[in-house]
């Protein structure tokens, strides 16, 4: 039977300091990955997933940069190549979904920002990535999007406008890289169990209504989102590009509807 082998792959994840980042760094950790935890707060916490990866046997530093700034992205990707030679896998993970808001009263500064972070930090990652992973013929990425690509989600246009748009950034340089040898494909969690949205998984009538659209009845664990970014980082997916695979406990299977229309 093959195991999932990464060993001697250098990845960076984004984000990786909490929630699906923090549980996909230990995870490519555990496949033999090399990992750079990246950041933008909570630097301690960085430094300990840091740490757990390289009590696994792999190598690992923390880098705070800012996605949605170039220079700043620059600047981690050049650190990486200066440090470990180059770049194998980028998990482009780090995401905010913003404050809720109707379409007709959002706060354009705020709408703003999650798009620079959501679809241009996903961008600018992914640019860096890619001039070296083509020049070395050589490399995956896999961007997380969200169920929210497919789903509306009312009061949150600018979230939903950014993981639509991953979506189709993921398509398109997927087809720009293929002839160089290189992966681009996206992965769309549904509920997963994560500090983003502890304020409706730790509320009992949220939970319950979340629940409801989720045929498997739970949320997902930060971990069964990690096992898949490291199966599609793998040569496990060495065939599939330029896609979205949904991982959501069924949600986009239209719940509503399991006892007809």
């Amino acid at each position: 039977m093959l195991a999932l082998d990464l060993k001697g792959k250098r990845a960076l994840v984004t984000g990786a300091n909490s929630g699906i980042g923090e549980a996909t760094a230990l995870m490519l950790a555990d496949a033999g990955a090399d990992v750079v935890v990246n950041y933008l707060e909570r630097a301690e916490t960085a430094e300990s997933v840091s740490a757990a990866i390289r009590a696994k046997g792999s190598r690992s530093f923390a880098v705070h940069a800012d996605i949605s700034d170039a220079t700043q992205v620059s600047s981690m990707m050049a650190r990486m190549a200066q440090e470990w030679g180059g770049i194998d896998i980028l998990v482009n993970n780090a995401g905010i979904d913003g404050h809720s808001a109707l379409g007709w009263e959002a706060d354009v500064g705020a709408w703003r920002k999650v798009i620079n972070v959501n679809l241009f930090g996903a961008f600018l990652c992914s640019r860096e990535a890619l001039r070296r992973m083509v020049a070395q013929r050589a490399g995956v990425i896999v961007n997380l999007s969200s169920v929210h690509e497919m789903i509306t989600w009312g009061g949150f246009s600018a979230y939903t406008a950014s993981k639509a748009a991953v979506s189709m950034l993921t398509k398109t340089l997927a087809q720009e890289a293929a002839p160089h040898g290189v992966r681009v494909i996206a992965l769309a969690p549904g509920a997963v169990k994560t500090p983003i949205n502890r304020n409706v998984w730790g509320d009992a009538a949220g939970l319950a209504d979340l629940k409801r659209k989720i045929p498997m009845g739970r949320l997902a664990e930060p971990e069964e989102i990690a096992r898949m970014v490291a199966v599609l980082a793998s040569d496990f997916a060495s065939y599939a590009t330029g896609t979205t695979l949904f991982v959501d406990g069924g949600m986009t299977d239209f719940a509503d509807f399991a006892h007809g229309g």
